[in-house]
């Protein structure tokens, strides 16, 4: 996939106030400071598409960014961040949920995992809420060119283990990298294939 055009479209927290249910959607998430944002504008081709910062949490809003006029990129605030107010975190996360469990055009989550690290409670928690809801995911991992991708390779075995804990079948993996842009077509490939096999919503179809 070559992506000719990539816009921001609407910030909201509401599932109401979304562009309607007429495109397909893939939904971005992970632990702060993941590198969501850059892997983001490495996979659109568009600097400062998405914002990036050093600081933890910010993004607080669900953003959607219309691709090559035909499919959804879904920016989601990250899960773990401590630093804001228990009642925030709380907020944050219902909207989150409720659209993970209600967005009809949704389908699939990105799930951004540290490939430096071992496997994290968090993001072994995530992964099982979003497979006890059968909510379709894959698990993209980040950083590959930081610690190379023989110890990448070794952390994301290490993951695969812990998931097989809690699943029969383990989602696909995909190892990525911002800086290299190692991983990118292999991303934009499973979107595309996705892409072939959308259908509009009922729900979407009755509200045109």
């Amino acid at each position: 996939m070559i992506i000719k055009s990539a816009e921001f479209t609407v910030s909201n927290t509401k599932i109401s106030k979304l562009p309607p249910c007429v495109l397909p959607e893939y939904a971005f998430i992970g632990r702060s400071n993941v590198g969501k944002s850059s892997l983001i504008n490495m996979l659109t081709g568009v600097k400062g598409l998405a914002k990036t910062s050093q600081k933890p949490g910010k993004t607080q809003l669900i953003n959607h960014f219309l691709i090559n006029k035909d499919w959804y990129l879904v920016d989601l605030p990250g899960y773990g961040y401590a630093r804001s107010s228990k009642s925030n975190r709380l907020e944050w996360a219902k909207f989150i949920k409720n659209y993970l469990e209600k967005r009809e055009s949704l389908q699939c989550v990105f799930v951004l995992v540290d490939s430096r690290l071992e496997p994290q409670k968090i993001d072994i928690e995530f992964c099982c809420y979003l497979g006890e809801r059968g909510i379709p995911f894959i698990l993209i991992f980040t950083k590959a060119d930081k610690n190379g991708v023989t110890k990448a390779q070794k952390n994301m075995a290490l993951f695969r283990k812990e998931l097989l804990k809690y699943f029969e079948e383990i989602p696909q993996m995909l190892l990525t990298s911002a800086e290299t842009k190692f991983g990118k077509d292999q991303v934009l490939m499973f979107i595309e294939e996705v892409n072939q096999t959308f259908e509009v919503p009922e729900i979407a179809k009755t509200e045109e």
